[in-house]
């Protein structure tokens, strides 16, 4: 599947999830974005200049913190939820909105 089209995927599953997705410029070269918490409300910010491929390894990792058992997901969707689970920082768990 094209890494645009696999983007397009997880960004209908965040919404999904209630988690705002936005793509910004960043300071940062080693780090193309993540999730953050803003006034109570998740949020991932990706790196505007981000390739596809990195776009969708931030949102993936970002995504894979959250119980996505719910949700109507195509298979590679979930695919790429549970090979990036465990891959980012470390939190209490999350349920789904």
């Amino acid at each position: 599947m094209k890494p645009e089209v696999l983007l397009e995927l997880l960004e209908a599953a965040a919404d999904q999830l209630g988690v705002a997705v936005s793509y910004e410029p960043l300071q940062t070269s080693v780090v193309n974005g993540g999730l953050c918490k803003v006034k109570g409300a998740y949020r991932v910010i990706i790196d505007k200049r981000a390739t596809s491929e990195e776009r969708v390894v931030t949102l993936a990792t970002a995504l894979a913190t959250f119980d996505t058992s719910e949700l109507e997901l195509p298979q590679k969707v979930r695919d790429i939820l549970r090979t990036h689970e465990g891959t980012g920082p470390r939190r209490s768990a999350v349920a789904a909105a």
